[in-house]
């Protein structure tokens, strides 16, 4: 507990949040750019193959990529248009990825879907659904959905939690959906319940946001398993191994997953996209996410389509204003930052932040002091600095010892270190390693 009586976890740190930039927009849509670019890999797992060619014409949410793997997610044509090309294309985080590249029609039509009776659904009915409508994670793990909706049979899973906690700073999109869409997502808790036969959902909601709070309790006053707690205002603590503890108590063994202890988690916008799913047969073409910083000049919450060129929803919002000296796709805590506004937005982009120069803190990476800020701070109790040290010295096995594989790179390590050490980038680096090792 909190000192105000909220549950949390041990560890985390309290960034300045900077939300109300954005908390008060309400969702708009963004317009449909000249050109969009998808990328078939927007998951963890597998990569999509192309099932489109140059010159064909689609419609939106026809299925353009796909793959056989069980650990894969499909992906969908957000508008409809012609296929440009399909060639590799560098993503967020710097990787080349094939992509189809798409033109859109001057007129588009709206997507209408079949409308159906989720009353009857089974759980493998949901679980079929959540995979061909290319349903991940939306928080930015991009998990598959139907992979955590097919847990190991001898892991059965009693819990079901919405992480409606939105802990990282300037990021406000969950909080407008919690606003403007709460049914929905209690339709989509309710289905993730029912998928995996759970017996209660649990959305956990930080206390900074009580007028979501009011709006989810109203929604499931009718639902006697289902319920909304109130949680500490901390980051990480919407991290799923972090809302677990805080929120039922069970602690998830290092490199285990949640159904170890029996729950399951996922992002409100994940919740609303099954029901959308389920409902009438829409696929994950298009997500909300927040455009924000105060390097922005007009900072908003925005439904866009998977595809869309950062650098088109940022003249959309005003352009860049002031001395901007930074651009993060994603939060600034966990995104990435990106040299130019080129990249595309896929299923796990929850922002683009824009700061200004007397945000960015940039210095020179000095020795570690020793200090251990960032083993006292880090919400996993790992010792990053020991991990740091592996990767200096390319001692992979080292770092994979002292957790390297266990960090979720919330970057409280790399916020709370005086000696302005990137631990996130070493980390990453020694989850590539150790991953191309072990193929070999």
């Amino acid at each position: 507990m909190s000192e105000k009586g909220y549950k949390t976890f041990k560890g985390g740190v309290h960034p300045p949040y900077n939300k109300e930039l954005a908390a008060g927009k309400a969702i708009v849509q963004a317009p449909i750019p000249a050109e969009l670019v998808i990328p078939l890999q927007q998951h963890i797992g597998a990569p999509n193959n192309p099932v489109v060619s140059v010159g064909d014409k689609v419609t939106v949410g026809q299925k353009i990529g796909d793959a056989e793997a069980f650990v894969s997610a499909p992906v969908h044509a957000s508008v409809a248009g012609t296929v440009k090309a399909v060639e590799k294309v560098a993503s967020f985080t710097g990787q080349m990825v094939n992509s189809v590249i798409i033109t859109p029609e001057a007129t588009q039509p709206v997507f209408t879907g079949t409308q159906r009776n989720v009353a009857g659904l089974s759980a493998d009915d949901i679980r079929k659904i959540a995979r061909e409508a290319g349903l991940v994670g939306m928080g930015g793990a991009a998990f598959p959905t139907h992979i955590k909706l097919t847990p190991p049979k001898d892991k059965p899973v009693d819990t079901v939690i919405i992480n409606g906690c939105e802990c990282e700073p300037f990021l406000t999109c969950d909080h407008r959906q919690m606003l403007e869409r709460p049914s929905d997502i209690v339709e989509g808790l309710k289905l993730l319940v029912r998928g995996v036969e759970a017996k209660i959902g649990i959305i956990g909601v930080e206390a900074n946001k009580m007028d979501a709070v009011e709006k989810l309790r109203s929604a499931v006053s009718a639902e006697p398993s289902l319920e909304v707690e109130i949680l500490d205002v901390k980051y990480p603590e919407g991290s799923e191994k972090q809302l677990i503890s805080a929120v039922t108590g069970r602690k998830v063994p290092p490199g285990k997953l949640p159904s170890e202890v029996g729950c399951l988690v996922q992002n409100v916008g994940t919740a609303i996209a099954l029901h959308e799913a389920a409902s009438m047969g829409k696929p994950l073409y298009e997500r909300v996410l927040t455009v924000t910083g105060q390097g922005i000049k007009e900072p908003a919450n925005l439904l866009v389509r998977i595809g869309t060129p950062i650098s088109a929803l940022m003249d959309f919002c005003g352009g860049v204003v002031g001395d901007a000296a930074k651009l993060v796709m994603g939060g600034p805590m966990t995104g990435w930052a990106q040299s130019e506004p080129t990249a595309s937005v896929v299923k796990g982009t929850s922002g683009v932040v824009v700061l200004p120069a007397e945000l960015v803190d940039v210095q020179e990476e000095h020795a570690c002091v020793r200090c251990a800020k960032c083993v006292d701070a880090c919400p996993m109790f790992l010792m990053p600095n020991f991990i740091v040290d592996a990767v200096q010295k390319e001692d992979w096995a080292q770092a994979e010892l002292w957790g390297a594989l266990d960090c979720f790179e919330c970057g409280v390590c790399s916020y709370t270190c005086p000696a302005y050490i990137p631990h996130v980038q070493y980390v990453r680096d020694a989850k590539a390693e150790i991953a191309a090792l072990k193929k070999r």
